[in-house]
């Protein structure tokens, strides 16, 4: 990569960070896109592994706050949902799959902002983890379905709870990738190359947070949700 390209992806880390860090989620939905186009080896694999360092901050920044009983719920839908995914990517073209994922996610959050019933209780962290694992197979976006659940709850149980479950899920794609042969020598130098940029994200990340509780997390919640849902419609629709 060229200087420049460095500075843009050490960019593009930092301000992923800096929201995922005061929001709980949605430095893929920034990142991913663009280091693809720039180095694409950069993906998955070294941004995985920079998600889980960042996720293991701010899980451990939040702990007081995670709602364990909400992990577990939401973990027993994720695997279901995943397997459902692989079936789907593998029986229907992707492309309707992931517009399909897109629209749901729309449609949760048109839900949410419209205040009606959606809590984090077990029926609605089974389904959230399901369509969770669901999207995160098919179109990389396995954030947002978990976090319009959670976005009427105070800031740090949001960030906390989803900060665990995407370490736990971080790890898995980790290790079925290392056993697929797609975690080498270049993944893990680049792994640790991407961790300074990410760092300076997550540490500005805590005054925005502290912005947002007073009051915004729910917009930011569904604001950065809305991003995800209409990066990835837009995507395959100008494909």
């Amino acid at each position: 990569m060229t200087g420049w390209e460095l500075l843009l992806v050490g960019a593009v880390l930092a301000v992923g960070a800096l929201i995922q860090g005061a929001v709980g989620f949605g430095m893929n939905l920034l990142a991913a896109p663009l280091l693809a186009l720039v180095e694409p080896r950069l993906v998955p694999a070294p941004l995985l592994v920079a998600a889980v360092s960042l996720t293991v901050l701010v899980a451990h920044r939040e702990r007081r706050s995670v709602d364990l009983a909400g992990v577990s719920w939401t973990l027993g839908g994720r695997i279901p949902g995943t397997i459902a995914g692989a079936l789907f990517v593998a029986a229907l073209p992707k492309r309707a799959v992931v517009l399909a994922v897109g629209v749901t996610v729309l449609v949760a959050v048109v839900l949410t902002a419209l205040r009606l019933p959606l809590r984090p209780n077990p029926p609605t962290l089974l389904t959230a983890g399901a369509v969770s694992g669901f999207s995160g197979t098919v179109s990389s976006i396995g954030g947002p379905p978990v976090a319009v659940v959670y976005a009427g709850e105070p800031g740090p149980v949001v960030r906390g709870t989803l900060s665990v479950i995407f370490v736990v899920g971080g790890i898995i794609s980790i290790a079925s990738l290392a056993a697929l042969g797609e975690v080498g020598r270049y993944e893990a130098l680049a792994s640790v190359a991407l961790q300074p940029p990410l760092l300076l994200g997550y540490l500005f990340s805590k005054r925005l947070a502290t912005h947002l509780d007073a009051g915004r997390t729910r917009a930011a919640v569904l604001t950065v949700a809305s991003i995800g849902a209409v990066s990835v419609l837009l995507r395959e629709a100008l494909r």
